[in-house]
């Protein structure tokens, strides 16, 4: 499971003209599942996802994590994040998970994050979606398990 995180000042997702999540300043993440991946995978990501030090303390350092700083996170799900780009001119997505096994843990990672830390703003699965951000910094990781 990769996770791409952007710190952000606001991030927006719209489906069709329509604003579907949206938050202030917190973490923007790109969520990308491959076939391998697992509910516990999910949940270490999330974990990683939520700790990770990417705001700034009192004296300007990368110190602090989400739940320290405040703010949001927008859950984002992005197939091509998982896409195999070493050969070619054309991305490959074997190694991503099928449509039902990927949505069965968007949903997971979804809920989980909800029950761990609000506010959780999200896209729609297999949607079409625009992205409206600020990335503050600019600051910006990916995020592995496995």
């Amino acid at each position: 499971m990769k996770g791409l995180i952007q710190r952000v000042s606001h991030a927006r997702v719209d489906v069709a003209g329509e604003s579907v999540g949206a938050i202030d300043r917190g973490l923007l993440l790109l969520l990308g599942i491959e076939a391998r991946d697992t509910a516990e995978g999910a949940d270490k990501l999330l974990h990683k996802v939520l700790n990770y030090r990417v705001f700034p303390d009192k004296s300007g350092r990368m110190n602090c994590n989400l739940q320290q700083a405040g703010g949001g996170l927008l859950v984002v799900s992005q197939f091509t994040l998982v896409a195999e780009t070493g050969r070619g001119l054309r991305p490959s997505f074997s190694r991503g998970a099928s449509p039902g096994q990927a949505e069965t843990l968007y949903n997971h990672f979804v809920a989980q994050a909800r029950i761990r830390f609000a506010p959780v703003a999200c896209g729609v699965f297999a949607e079409d979606m625009q992205i409206t951000l600020v990335n503050d910094g600019p600051v910006t990781f990916l995020l592995e398990t496995g």
